[in-house]
């Protein structure tokens, strides 16, 4: 485990995590601009931009 003390995202979260960086690809692929994919997944604007330069790289599959 990465975080020794109490951290990281559990099953759950790590599964919800995915969904978001999944609808953020289809968003991607029809030119949707990263602060408006992040006000509407309610994340931060790096967050989507790194999810962004995967997807770019490496298509849908490096985001799951």
């Amino acid at each position: 485990m990465r975080y020794g003390q109490r951290g990281g995202y559990t099953p759950a979260e790590q599964e919800r995590r995915e969904r978001l960086r999944l609808q953020a690809a289809g968003w991607f692929e029809d030119g949707h601009g990263t602060r408006q994919i992040a006000r509407e997944l309610r994340v931060h604007e790096r967050t989507v931009a790194r999810w962004r330069t995967s997807w770019r790289e490496g298509g849908i599959e490096a985001l799951r």
